[in-house]
């Protein structure tokens, strides 16, 4: 299958609906993913995100719904005979093949010649760093590098599209960062469209050119990082990405491209939107921890700070320390201050603290 020259998307999904009897698994995907593109779809458990791979892959039939592959319909193409392979959370090789074996296994199912496959098989083993484990078998590599042979044999193809359901799910924690790293310069070097499941926001946030946040069958928001991050679209995103604080907040005004809202504290902030509230609005407002920074009430060198309150919790990580303070009069909130070199947290459970927010800080959010 060729891409259609110029239209620049490898997928485009158009209204996919899945049911399984009563239960709807997906209620309307729309989608576009771009031709050599490192696409995520994010979500918790059940959201749909590993139906919709699954569509995309052939496995399962949609209950309504169109799925292009560089603008041919593919919607009544079996798994085998679509230009994708995937990428599953458990490897799958064959135990009793060599690595190189794996690796030549479904080029020999489509009937490549000999030669062919031989050094496409090279070419991939070197590809993902495994060229000397070649006559290895699975069970005699760590996890690490059986994700590598699962990745070589199901790019050995040249599949147009490469599907990944959480393949780094089953790593420890060092081994899945530098994995993260090592799939994301892969796409680049094969440039192969990536379309990658996971549930883990930092892995979407630092691999992906763009991400499609997922709730209950919906697609809830696509964008870079950057603007899921920064700019989400409602509630339920800014809440699943990142650490946040959502507060309570009545719309008093908007003048000048600001709006002043009120918090349930009486305290009135400045708040950005990407829709003019109506005055007198009840909606909720975001503020990211990093955003907020502790000074001790009553310090000099300005006014005094507009929120205050008492410490709590103070947790040190190491780049950082972060600290609850319970606001006078309102809610908890987490303020996240990076560690430049302190050996113990500036403030203490129990003390009393003024909050100042950075600019453009605090964000409306439509509920």
């Amino acid at each position: 299958m060729t891409p259609v020259a110029g239209d620049g998307m490898a997928i485009e999904l158009r209204g996919i609906v899945k049911r399984y009897g009563a239960v709807t698994a997906l209620g309307g995907a729309t989608l576009s993913i771009r031709d050599n593109e490192f696409f995520t779809l994010l979500g918790p458990s059940g959201c749909g995100k590993t139906t919709l791979l699954r569509v995309i892959a052939g496995f399962e039939e949609v209950t309504a719904g169109e799925i292009r592959l560089y603008g041919e319909d593919i919607g009544n193409l079996p798994p085998h005979r679509r230009p994708i392979n995937t990428v599953f959370q458990h490897y799958a090789l064959f135990p009793h093949m060599t690595v190189a074996e794996n690796v030549a296994f479904g080029m020999q199912m489509l009937g490549v010649p000999a030669g062919e496959i031989e050094a496409q098989t090279l070419a991939m083993l070197d590809l993902v760093k495994l060229g000397p484990f070649a006559s290895r078998r699975p069970a005699q590599l760590s996890g690490g590098q059986q994700q590598r042979v699962a990745l070589a044999r199901a790019m050995a193809p040249r599949p147009k599209v490469l599907l990944l359901d959480e393949p780094l799910s089953a790593l420890d924690l060092k081994l899945r960062q530098s994995m993260r790293m090592e799939l994301k310069q892969l796409q680049q070097e094969t440039g192969i469209t990536f379309v990658f499941v996971t549930h883990d926001q930092e892995e979407a946030l630092t691999m992906s050119e763009r991400i499609a946040v997922m709730s209950e069958g919906l697609i809830r928001q696509v964008g870079t990082p950057l603007e899921i991050y920064e700019a989400p679209v409602d509630r339920f995103v800014a809440d699943f990405i990142g650490e946040s604080n959502i507060l309570e907040a009545t719309v008093e005004r908007v003048e000048d491209g600001v709006c002043r809202c009120r918090l349930v504290n009486g305290v009135e902030i400045p708040c950005r939107f990407q829709t003019p509230p109506a005055p007198g609005a009840a909606l909720h407002v975001l503020i990211r921890p990093e955003r907020l920074s502790l000074r001790p009430e009553g310090s000099g060198g300005g006014p005094a700070p507009a929120l205050a309150g008492a410490v709590g919790n103070v947790v040190y990580f190491g780049t950082d320390v972060q600290h609850t303070v319970r606001l006078d009069g309102g809610p908890e909130v987490i303020v996240r201050t990076q560690n430049a070199g302190r050996t113990e947290a500036s403030f203490r459970t129990g003390e009393r603290a003024g909050l100042e927010l950075a600019g453009g800080a605090a964000r409306l959010l439509v509920d």
